[in-house]
């Protein structure tokens, strides 16, 4: 008996240090819960970053900057990560290292400048008339090659878009039905084709066709055909960044040797460029066709930055067209690069007064033990009861992150014995095999004398 079995894609998952965070854990009173949105404990600092989030959302923290300051693994990042999830999908969020500026073929300030202007947004409105329907008839005329006789290549074509409204057809050229074939454009496609440039969007299958005729492929969802008329005006919504645009213009003046050889990413972008950028986006703003989307900047491990990078930062936080910046470091009394100062975070402190800071603390028993809980449901491991608790034991004598590391290992230890829950045994294993920083520490002073200095 024949059968039809339906395939499910599998989509790459990957599991990240943070990917279980989902927000800030905060009700409407902005009051943190203890566990919620896979945050855990940090009570008051993710209050703070939820009244932080307010004021971004209500247009109030433009120049503005924060800095999350606290030891190593008390959720500095994870707050960073919840205060982009609660912005939205819009909102651009960028992530870099303070080391990052000194890794590249670019100017520090350059590097910094990118960084910045990746986390502005852009959201613009193009309002365009567009014929759009359902593709009820598709008639190709064709002609002989101009250089192969033997060769028929598409001339023109008749074709119908249907609508619940209407029905109207018409005479494309070439160049569109290029585009249709191309884009394996058929009848009962939906389309929309642009009156002005006359490009062609698929935008997908037809239900009413889908429904009565066929079986629809599993990577694909049925559209409705559209209502109203054929020809219609139609507002499109793009979101880009200052950088984006930084690049369009930049691409665009390069001329005949960029268009042969490339422009490439890693060079630095004339300042005049991004002056008629500003100007082109703050007229776009007055005539009510764009919308300034102020984004977040997320620059960890601040203290590896020089007393230039800060000088360049601070005349960034006074600009017009400024993201939220947030610093963090786990760094306390130090000095501040390219300079015998020592500053608190290794921060000039003129700088250090512009900024809300947010500290955090370290993680108590319980909050250790909920933080493993949640690791082991986002990495799939079965855990049990008494091996959650001996690994919370090893997270407080030594540090969360080495606990949380241990989790996939003690889960392969365990399927080699075939079996799918960790027991405390399997924990026992791999802590022997993968020493912490306190027993590596000890291990370089015992054979200190063997190795290279």
């Amino acid at each position: 008996m024949s059968s039809i079995t339906p395939i499910s894609p599998k989509g790459f998952v990957r599991v990240g240090a943070h990917s279980h965070i989902k927000g800030l854990g905060l009700d409407k009173n902005l009051k943190a819960k203890l566990v919620a949105d896979g945050m855990v404990g940090q009570t008051e600092a993710r209050e703070a970053a939820g009244i932080i989030v307010r004021m971004i959302k209500a247009g109030k923290m433009a120049g503005r900057a924060i800095l999350l300051a606290g030891p190593p693994g008390t959720g500095k990042t994870a707050i960073a990560i919840a205060i982009a999830r609660e912005l939205g999908r819009d909102v651009p969020f960028i992530t870099l290292s303070g080391s990052e500026i000194y890794s590249s073929e670019l100017k520090k300030t350059e590097v910094l400048m990118q960084a910045v202007r990746k986390a502005i947004g852009v959201r613009l409105h193009e309002t365009r008339k567009v014929y759009e329907g359902e593709l009820t008839q598709f008639d190709i005329r064709t002609t002989r090659h101009a250089y192969n006789p033997y060769q028929q290549v598409p001339e023109s074509a008749r074709i119908t878009l249907t609508t619940k409204s209407e029905s109207r057809s018409f005479n494309v050229g070439s160049s569109i039905v290029v585009a249709m074939l191309n884009q394996g454009i058929r009848i009962g496609d939906v389309i929309q084709i642009d009156a002005e440039t006359g490009k062609v969007i698929r935008v997908g299958r037809s239900e009413e066709v889908a429904e009565k005729y066929e079986i629809a492929g599993y990577d694909e969802k049925p559209v409705p055909r559209p209502s109203g008329p054929v020809e219609k005006e139609k507002e499109f919504v793009y979101v880009v960044t200052l950088h984006d645009l930084d690049q369009m213009q930049a691409q665009a003046r390069g001329g005949f040797f960029s268009l042969l050889f490339g422009g490439g990413e890693a060079r630095e972008i004339d300042p005049e460029i991004r002056r008629r950028v500003d100007e082109y986006v703050k007229q776009r703003v007055e005539d009510g066709t764009a919308e300034i989307i102020p984004g977040v900047f997320f620059l960890d491990d601040v203290s590896m930055l020089d007393i230039e990078a800060f000088s360049f930062l601070s005349t960034v936080l006074e600009s017009e067209l400024a993201p939220i910046v947030i610093f963090a470091t786990n760094r306390g009394i130090t000095t501040v690069r390219g300079t015998d100062l020592q500053a608190p975070h290794g921060m000039p402190l003129d700088l250090l007064d512009r900024l809300l800071i947010i500290n955090t603390r370290l993680y108590t028993e319980e909050e250790i033990m909920e933080i493993l809980k949640i690791r082991a449901r986002e990495e799939n491991v079965n855990i049990t009861e008494e091996a959650l608790n001996y690994l919370t034991k090893i997270g407080v004598e030594t540090s969360l992150r080495y606990a949380v590391q241990l989790l996939s290992p003690a889960a392969e230890k365990a399927k080699s014995d075939n079996r799918d829950t960790v027991t405390k045994d399997d924990i026992e294993v791999v802590r022997k095999l993968f020493s912490d920083v306190k027993r590596s520490v000890e291990y370089v002073k015992q054979y200190e004398e063997y190795m290279l200095r």
